[in-house]
């Protein structure tokens, strides 16, 4: 790869010349990707030993988590500006070095308040971190078929990284401390930092140096914060708990403000025309309800594998090589080698609907479904069918962007995967919960010992997920829908109206590094 040619001459000048340290720079870009999705499911292996060990109550253990989606998910905007203003590379080394410092503290935590004091600085370096590092790629590497194969890689960790997680977290806990699933981001996060620095260089005229839009920051945040928290709380306190229906309440009304900041003000935090173009706008759109299917069946599956099947957390990180995999060989096989001989859309749709079809399978499930004959199948197909969307989503995130945007754009694809986490969380396991509920009413009373008490349980379990599962998969066939429907760009480089608008304001210089994601 490092032999790759420049994308065009030096001569031609609508056209940057290519950096020659890209793939390098691609490399600690990667594997900061990597820690940063790791993170989100590798302390859930870990918690009921943390908790254990540290005296966490039930009421809060869930904190740790949630501590981390409320910095991570409340201030990705406000992180994608200051990759904006700061610099891609400034940002990217500050949240590496940060997210570092944040998770030593968590590994030496001696207590719940230093625990979730740890989890909320990681929020808040990722969010510089992870805006930094896919605005990076959007700026550097700026042909087409060389794009292709950055955000097949890129892609390939963001939507695999979870699932690998959950084998690293097993592991580390089983054999060595849970401690360590936080010490583990130390060297990811030092040999990535150090790299950057040595092999990332970034144009001086692609800042925005506008002056900080601090009420668009002060409304986003708090309005971001208030969505995730009410439905991180909708998920252990019910949906009509009143704290639960004020956050949903404060969101709309401090989101709805901001909007009408952003439209008025001279610099906005996020100006609306990264909002407004249709394609970039239908893959925050079908990313972020994709999300949501996704980060339920991580936790549906997760239980099923170890309380129904008895699989230690070990056994049930190997569990999910098939979907990491699958979602490897749709990015880098499949999306990225057609990413520039076929329309985005055709990528991204077709794609939802074979992960539909791998979830659909997953609607069977059984106490002694066979792992081999259903599990199998069902996590390669969802695996390649959420390789192939994520690859060209993440590419189309920044379509037609101004240079000065990009770290903003990136912020947005990433809120809409951390809301649509929240989302799908809240959701999916409040259906399931009241399928098992109504499961086990109506068949425990024909349970007449502990053995056959024990059974129904399981079964309800397994009913509450199968039922959840249900509406994953529609929500999988809605994605595909959108992704089919509002998204029309058409080849990259390509010559047309799709190639013209993909041009953005700032003119030819932007004809290049627009490509779907």
């Amino acid at each position: 790869m490092s032999k790759t040619a420049p994308s065009q001459p030096e001569t031609d000048p609508g056209r940057p010349t290519a950096d020659p340290l890209r793939w390098k720079a691609l490399v600690f870009i990667a594997l900061a990707q990597l820690m940063v999705v790791l993170d989100a499911t590798i302390v859930n292996i870990a918690l009921p030993s943390a908790q254990t060990d540290l005296g966490i109550s039930d009421g809060n253990r869930q904190w740790v988590i949630t501590a981390y989606a409320l910095a991570f998910g409340g201030l990705l905007l406000f992180g994608g500006r200051i990759a904006d203003l700061w610099g891609r590379k400034n940002t990217f080394i500050t949240g590496l070095v940060g997210f570092a410092l944040a998770s030593a503290l968590g590994g030496a935590a001696q207590n719940e308040a230093m625990l979730l004091a740890s989890r909320a600085l990681q929020g808040v370096f990722g969010a510089l971190l992870a805006p930094a590092a896919l605005s990076l790629l959007a700026v550097m590497f700026t042909d087409g078929r060389e794009r292709a194969k950055a955000f097949g890689i890129y892609g390939a960790i963001a939507g695999g990284g979870g699932a690998v997680g959950l084998i690293l977290g097993g592991v580390l806990t089983e054999y060595l401390d849970w401690r360590w699933t936080f010490y583990v981001n130390i060297p990811f996060a030092a040999v990535a930092a150090v790299g950057a620095y040595l092999v990332i260089h970034e144009r001086a005229d692609a800042r925005n140096r506008a002056p900080l839009d601090i009420p668009g920051v002060v409304l986003s945040t708090l309005g971001l914060v208030a969505l995730v928290y009410g439905f991180t709380r909708a998920e252990s306190e019910g949906w009509s708990d009143t704290v639960t229906i004020v956050m949903f309440v404060a969101s709309v009304v401090l989101l709805a403000a901001f909007v009408v900041v952003e439209s008025k003000v001279k610099a906005p935090l996020l100006p609306l025309r990264v909002l407004t173009e249709r394609n970039r706008a239908g893959v925050y759109l079908s990313l972020g309800l994709a999300v949501i299917a996704m980060f339920g069946l991580f936790l549906f599956l997760t239980y099923y594998l170890q309380i129904v099947k008895g699989y230690s957390p070990v056994s049930t990180g190997f569990a999910f090589m098939p979907m990491i995999v699958g979602m490897i060989a749709g990015s880098t096989q499949i999306g990225a080698r057609l990413m520039t001989r076929v329309p985005a859309r055709t990528l991204m749709g077709p794609g939802f609907l074979v992960a539909a079809v791998g979830m659909l399978l997953l609607t069977q499930l059984e106490i002694d479904s066979s792992y081999a004959a259903l599990l199998l199948p069902a996590m390669l197909l969802l695996g390649l069918g959420m390789g192939t969307s994520f690859m060209p989503a993440m590419s189309l995130s920044t379509y037609g962007i101004e240079p000065r945007d990009a770290g903003v754009a990136s912020a947005m694809v990433n809120t809409s995967q951390q809301v649509g986490g929240a989302v799908g969380t809240a959701l999916l396991n409040t259906v399931a919960a009241s399928a098992t509920t109504a499961y086990v009413k109506d068949h425990m009373g024909s349970a007449n010992s502990p053995s056959a008490q024990k059974l129904v349980e399981l079964r309800g379990m397994v009913e509450g997920y199968t039922s959840a599962i249900w509406f994953a998969v529609g929500i999988l066939v809605v994605s595909a829908v959108i992704a089919l429907t509002m998204i029309n760009a058409g080849l990259p480089d390509a010559d047309g109206p799709d190639a013209d608008s993909a041009k953005g304001d700032a003119g030819d210089e932007l004809k290049v590094p627009v490509i779907a994601h």
